[in-house]
């Protein structure tokens, strides 16, 4: 079955309903298809305690905001409730179930094949399928030997499992680090594997949101913003290279845009590392039977192993020719394609400070302008 629409979007979670709900605004036509049963699928696995780690006023979508009666930190479930309403207010209706396996550019127009057999022709594709797409599994030697339970993070809900084991959360982004504090809140033994030099950042500072004091250090002339920021750093988080933790001395702006590594959130993760509640070791090389060889050639034994090993977006894997809009992370370079007319990419510009969702909503306004000025005359 084949269906001829104007507008294709890829993905029903914040950044699809973003736009969708721009393109309703504007009175645009499209369609828009989701792999999964439901819409913001992934806001309904994450795991329990997860909050957002920015403020609402800067994290709603556009022309709804917040209901006045949610917390400064919307928690994961009022966002789901907060996403379907979103979707009520403006009709947007997904078709479910329906996994994208190509999408190929003809002429000016893209056809796109979905695992059930449909397929959709259209003038402007876009792409919403996130930068979270797929779960990145690194390999190591032995794995095989490991006696324990390796997962990723994807799949980790809360502590209740891991109770009276010793557990290894590997990497310290945003959701390792939130994962360990939930483990070591719950009473569970837990160290996690620090790879590499981190930026950390306070959530709040004195009650009040890094975030919204951030925008407001922006304002200030000559760098001065930024000294301030560094120096409120260095007071809250303090030399952590004596608890094992290698911190950064790159701006948190400069690391994200040269590594594409996030700033980490701090919500008490640091205060358990400096009180001993969570333990901190390097990289490892291995796995033995029970546990792992660390980088020194120290051996830790550990009951369960969890990947806080971030994702993919593997656009690749379904969009022919993307290469060419890809940065060297694998990310496009523009919510607008530069080389493929007709396409759009919207969740996927995770180099700016403020958070995913702040920048889901400047992309949406961008991609739909764009389709506006091409659309109507």
């Amino acid at each position: 079955m084949n269906t001829q629409t104007p507008i294709l979007i890829i993905g029903a979670g914040p950044a699809g309903l973003a736009i969708a709900g721009r393109l309703r605004k504007a009175g645009l036509d499209f369609q828009i298809i989701e792999k999964t049963d439901k819409i913001a699928s992934s806001w309904h696995s994450h795991y329990d305690r997860l909050c957002l780690h920015t403020v609402k006023q800067y994290s709603h979508l556009p022309h709804m905001e917040f209901p006045e009666d949610y917390p400064l930190y919307v928690p994961r479930l009022d966002l789901v409730k907060y996403y379907k309403n979103y979707a009520d207010a403006f009709d947007i209706r997904p078709l479910f179930n329906e996994k994208v396996i190509s999408a190929r550019e003809t002429d000016g127009n893209w056809k796109v094949l979905c695992e059930s057999g449909k397929s959709f022709d259209t003038a402007h594709l876009i792409v919403a399928s996130g930068v979270n797409h797929i779960p990145n599994r690194p390999q190591w030697k032995g794995e095989d030997r490991y006696k324990g339970k390796i997962s990723h993070s994807i799949t980790y809900k809360n502590a209740d499992p891991f109770k009276d084991q010793k557990v290894l959360v590997v990497g310290m982004g945003n959701t390792g680090a939130e994962i360990a504090l939930d483990l070591a809140e719950n009473g569970v033994d837990t160290t996690i594997s620090v790879r590499s030099p981190i930026t950390l950042v306070p959530r709040d500072v004195f009650g009040n949101p890094v975030q919204v004091t951030a925008k407001k250090l922006e304002k200030l002339p000559f760098g001065l913003g930024d000294w301030l920021g560094t120096q409120v750093r260095k007071l809250v988080i303090g030399d952590l290279s004596g608890y094992g933790v290698p911190l950064s001395n790159e701006h948190p702006a400069v690391r994200l845009r040269e590594t594409g590594k996030t700033p980490v959130i701090d919500l008490g993760t640091v205060d358990y590392i400096k009180s001993g509640k969570i333990k901190v070791v390097g990289g490892f090389s291995n796995f033995t039977e029970s546990g792992i060889e660390l980088e020194n050639g120290t051996k830790a034994d550990f009951d369960a192993i969890i990947l806080a090993t971030g994702y993919k977006p593997r656009l690749q894997n379904f969009i022919e020719q993307v290469e060419v809009e890809l940065d060297q992370f694998g990310v496009p370079k523009s919510p607008v394609a530069r080389e493929l007319k007709g396409l759009y990419f919207i969740g996927f510009d995770n180099y700016k400070l403020g958070g995913i969702l702040g920048t889901i909503y400047k992309d949406s306004k961008t991609v739909a302008d764009a389709i506006v000025a091409q659309t109507i005359v």
